[in-house]
């Protein structure tokens, strides 16, 4: 069974950089059974998918952060990452990794994820 485990800054000061690391185990990030994706939930709002990456190295974005948000992986470590540029306080959220089998049309529902993170609070404040 796979195993998703977040990493990174908790506070981010307001127009810079989120980044995010998710270090993947239990199979690697390359097979192609599974889609890999960043899903974040805002205080008190509902979970909302930023993006996901495939096992090769495809990359899919959310039409509404595509403009800030990059997906990258590091094979090497069996890790994939998120990085969101020019952040505000609207950014504060707790950020999940994710994954789910493959399909022929990448899922942007987070309900329907089988492996989750604990999560990481990030919070965007000067």
């Amino acid at each position: 069974q796979v195993q998703l485990q977040e990493s990174g800054p908790g506070l981010v000061k307001p127009s810079q950089m989120l980044s995010l690391a998710c270090t993947v185990s239990g199979d690697s990030i390359t097979t192609a059974y599974y889609t890999w994706s960043w899903i974040r939930q805002p205080p008190g709002k509902g979970l909302e998918w930023m993006g996901a990456i495939g096992f090769d190295g495809s990359t899919y974005y959310s039409p509404s952060l595509r403009s800030r948000t990059s997906i990258s992986r590091d094979t090497s470590k069996n890790q994939f990452s998120l990085q969101l540029s020019s952040v505000t306080p609207e950014d504060t959220a707790v950020y999940y990794c994710a994954a789910r089998p493959s399909s022929s049309v990448v899922e942007v529902e987070p309900a329907r994820y089988d492996y989750w993170g604990q999560g990481i609070q990030v919070t965007v404040s000067s």
